[in-house]
């Protein structure tokens, strides 16, 4: 296990996975002078061909800083930890690397190294919120897919649950990326069909697209907070202008610290 960083904000950690064999990293934003205060978490999940680094590139520390100091948002962790090309799902009970359409596609166990192996070190290893209160997780694209499909079905662990630019299709296309086996295995993480079956009472969601997506996701936010809203969740769904890019995600980050970090 190692770490870097020292006093800054945002430190670079490295746990060895059991479940995938190998090392991964995971950053870490904790802002100044709260060390010793529990704080909510916010797991924070990458996109496609995006790591650990997503923090650093998106400014999501120097941004958390500001509204936290100015009082605009409440102060709380954020993780983002590398999950590779994975969907963050449980696709393979050993870690291995297959071809896929757009690069490599990473299988194996990853719901099961985020959430028993990333969510108990940063709770063992920081002064974390440790209630299902205290507790949020989101991401961009893929990783918005990620953070809908873990969070809806992991209800009891999350409080919050955003899906920015999410990149969720409506229907199962066996040439896709070789993540899901079959279409019992795509509809088993499929958000949409997830939120079809449960009742999601004293939850919140964010979701969001770019009018020019070129995925055209937002189709699949419109059915996903239609479906929500009649399982009793609080949605929040917003048509922005903008494609699936990073130019987006920067135009709206503080829009999504606001519902994170804010008294929703």
């Amino acid at each position: 296990m190692g770490e870097a960083g020292g006093e800054m904000s945002l430190s670079i950690m490295t746990i060895n996975s059991v479940v995938l064999e190998k090392d991964m990293n995971i950053a870490v934003y904790c802002p100044n002078g709260y060390e010793n205060t529990a704080l909510p978490v916010l797991y924070f999940l990458h996109g496609r061909s995006g790591n650990e680094t997503l923090l650093e590139q998106l400014g999501i520390d120097k941004l958390s800083d500001r509204l936290i100091d100015s009082g605009i948002i409440k102060p709380m962790m954020i993780v983002c930890p590398n999950m590779d090309n994975s969907r963050g799902i449980n696709s393979s009970d050993t870690y291995c690397e297959i071809a896929g359409k757009y690069g490599t596609v990473h299988k194996g166990m990853y719901e099961d190294y985020l959430l028993h192996e990333v969510i108990p070190y940063i709770e063992r290893r920081f002064c974390a919120d440790q209630s299902r209160g205290g507790r949020f997780i989101g991401g961009i694209s893929s990783g918005g897919y990620s953070a809908l499909s873990i969070g809806l079905r992991h209800s009891d662990l999350f409080s919050k649950i955003g899906g920015h630019m999410p990149a969720i299709d409506l229907s199962y296309e066996d040439e896709d990326e070789p993540y899901f086996t079959d279409k019992a295995m795509w509809l088993r993480y499929d958000p949409v069909a997830i939120a079809e079956k449960g009742i999601f009472h004293n939850i919140s969601v964010f979701l969001d697209d770019g009018k020019d997506d070129e995925g055209q996701f937002y189709r699949t936010c419109e059915k996903l907070t239609a479906v929500l809203k009649s399982q009793g969740a609080d949605v929040q769904f917003y048509l922005f202008d903008g494609h699936h890019d990073q130019n987006y995600v920067l135009s709206h980050l503080h829009q999504y610290l606001l519902f994170y970090g804010g008294n929703q």
